[in-house]
């Protein structure tokens, strides 16, 4: 904030201002989610179950990557 608007660094109230309004309009995911940056707001409450359940999705999981077809050549 004090970068962004560092003409009001003079003035304490605007600058207090400022960052309330920057909070209200950054700081928040659920802003993210609604302009698509995040796919999903996790509840601290049910962080443990859905850590749990993408672990045991991927549990049996096999990877089957392409062959490296050269080295990395330095230039």
């Amino acid at each position: 904030v004090e970068i962004i608007f560092r003409d009001d660094l003079k003035n304490e109230s605007r600058l207090r201002e400022r960052t309330k309004e920057y909070q209200k309009q950054f700081s928040n995911p659920f802003v993210a989610a609604k302009r698509g940056f995040i796919d999903s707001i996790i509840r601290p409450s049910e962080t443990r179950k859905k850590i749990t359940d993408n672990l045991k999705m991927l549990k049996n999981k096999n990877l089957k990557n392409p062959r490296k077809k050269h080295g990395n050549i330095p230039l």
